[in-house]
């Protein structure tokens, strides 16, 4: 079961041990530490964004692995997928990125 919970403008999934968290266009450092916090109870989190939120995103989880977790966390995954309206033809890119805590 899904349970949605919206923290400091950011909407969080958490589904059995994984929280999910969607990066939209907030500040990039804000949303580092808002990721940085949820990782500090939790031992993996997965990052979504769509469309033009993507480079927020990346920007998120290399501040997190280079920067404030540097040695302590690590990029398990990254999933690039397309979304495609019906009857419209247009696509929305998304991607879906993995961290875990060492």
């Amino acid at each position: 079961m899904e349970e949605i919970k919206e923290e400091n403008g950011q909407e969080q999934i958490k589904k059995s041990d994984d929280v999910i968290i969607y990066i939209r266009n907030d500040p990039v450092m804000q949303s580092a530490v808002d990721v940085l916090s949820q990782l500090g109870n939790k031992k993996q989190i997965i990052l979504r964004a769509k469309g033009n939120s993507i480079p927020n995103a990346v920007a998120v989880a290399n501040i997190i692995t280079e920067k404030m977790m540097k040695g302590n966390s690590k990029i398990e995954k990254i999933k690039l997928d397309t979304e495609s309206a019906p009857g419209i033809g247009r696509m929305l890119s998304t991607i879906e990125i993995i961290l875990n805590k060492i």
